[in-house]
């Protein structure tokens, strides 16, 4: 179920994305007097296909949803009949055949504003940006920044959820800023404003960022109660039950439910014995923590939670919304900083200043509309706000096969008043296509190894 549930919302995701970046092309080929013969959703297998008549376009959807394509008459692709000859993308002026091509990535971003926008509309529900323990010698640290602390805005913008505060962070950091303004206050409403160091060698990569800036959020100590019990379970199995307070573990008393789940990490497969407090009566219990692998190292697990104090949730909840007119702005700006943070994050992979790891296949990005979903509907739009930003980004990159190259050639072409050369083009074509084919077995590559892993 989690496989079909996985692959159903990526290609919901891939789908619309594609079509909106084929539409793109389409419209303003349209609107250009190009005639269209076929627009295709997906590769391969025709799966359906509707054409009103033999001189109007067809529309299709393939089997393979990763890509699609818009065919245009054009003399370079094979004989066109003399009736057709005006509507030729070939025929066409260098400026209406770079508005044709452009199209395509504009739409995506343009699609991310519209997904962005939404979001920022419908609003949504997120943690406030407390700080929790700062760890020493993180940039958190050496900044000055104290637990309880609340983020209030990174370099002016307003960050009211965790997810917005580090994000505006990463992305803010990724952009080159080396000196990050935070403004923060305390539980008692004192405000002041930290910054943030960030060297180059900081940005390798947006998860190598994160554990050296040291910000977790934070979290009350709560009593070691448990909440809920998972079915098969090693917290089933001995016994345990919602409401039972964990007294001690193997003669150590146990005073907050981190310390316990610390120990539990710390005990994989090794039997624990456990006192515990039920209904005024302390019993023994005997507790065997599961071992799980996570990060290369085996961790102990019980399955199950703690007891949440009944409105704590809510105190550490905030809601945020815009109205539609004050997120229009928003929406354009976000969809500006994270297309220059893509190129710089690419420029970086290039020339070797931050890891490859960065990349995500199709596995990976499967995986995370999956998991975006389940989260929920404003979370879902916003990873399908980045993939097409990435999308948009991807085709502007000058290279030969993508947008980007043909507005390469088009620029070319301006500057000497007349076209690349056929051979030219389809040489630097086939080079692009073993580079984009190279990134792919890349891209793939790094999505198993993280499989494996």
């Amino acid at each position: 179920m989690d496989f079909i549930h996985t692959l159903f919302y990526f290609i919901v995701a891939i789908g619309v994305l594609v079509a909106f970046h084929e539409f793109g092309h389409f419209w303003v080929a349209r609107r250009a007097g190009v005639k269209v013969l076929r627009f295709s959703i997906g590769f391969g297998k025709v799966l359906w296909s509707h054409q009103k008549n033999a001189e109007s376009t067809e529309y299709v959807l393939s089997a393979i949803p990763l890509g699609g394509y818009v065919k245009m008459v054009d003399e370079r692709e094979g004989e066109v009949k003399a009736e057709d000859l005006p509507y030729a993308f070939n025929r066409q002026s260098l400026l209406a055949r770079t508005a044709i091509v452009a199209a395509g990535p504009i739409f995506n971003l343009l699609l991310a504003v519209s997904l962005f926008w939404a979001v920022l509309v419908i609003g949504e529900t997120g943690i406030k940006p407390i700080l929790g323990q700062i760890e020493q010698g993180t940039l958190a640290a050496k900044a000055g920044f104290a637990e309880g602390e609340q983020i209030l805005s990174v370099n002016g913008k307003l960050t009211p959820t965790w997810s917005e505060a580090i994000g505006t962070l990463i992305s803010s950091a990724i952009d080159g800023e080396q000196d990050i303004q935070v403004q923060v206050k305390t539980f008692d409403d004192q405000q002041s404003t930290k910054v943030l160091n960030i060297t180059e060698a900081d940005t390798e990569s947006p998860e190598v960022l994160y554990q050296r800036l040291g910000f977790k959020p934070w979290s009350p100590k709560l009593k070691a109660v448990i909440g809920k019990v998972l079915p098969d379970s090693a917290a089933l199995a001995a016994g345990l039950k919602p409401g039972d307070l964990i007294v001690s573990a193997d003669g150590i008393a146990i005073n907050e439910w981190t310390q316990w789940v610390e120990y539990v990490k710390s005990h994989a497969d090794i039997q624990i014995k456990t006192i515990i407090e039920r209904d005024g009566v302390q019993l023994p219990v005997n507790v065997t923590p599961s071992g799980v692998k996570t990060d290369k190292k085996t961790e102990g697990k019980i399955g199950a939670s703690v007891q949440v104090p009944e409105g704590l949730v809510e105190s550490m909840s905030v809601e945020y919304a815009l109205s539609p007119l004050a997120a229009l702005p928003v929406a354009f700006t976000t969809t500006y900083d994270y297309s220059v943070a893509t190129v710089k994050m690419m420029s970086k992979m290039l020339i070797g200043k931050a890891s490859v790891e960065n990349l995500s296949g199709p596995i990976s990005i499967a995986q995370y509309a999956g998991q975006s979903a389940s989260l929920g509907l404003v979370h879902f739009l916003k990873f399908m706000a980045l993939v097409s930003v990435s999308l948009g980004v991807l085709n502007l990159l000058p290279i030969p096969v993508l947008d980007g190259g043909h507005l390469l050639f088009f620029a070319f072409e301006a500057i000497k008043g007349k076209p690349v050369s056929e051979k030219i083009q389809i040489f630097f074509q086939q080079v692009g296509m073993a580079l984009l084919m190279s990134l792919m077995v890349l891209a793939m590559f790094m999505d198993v190894e993280k499989l494996f892993q």
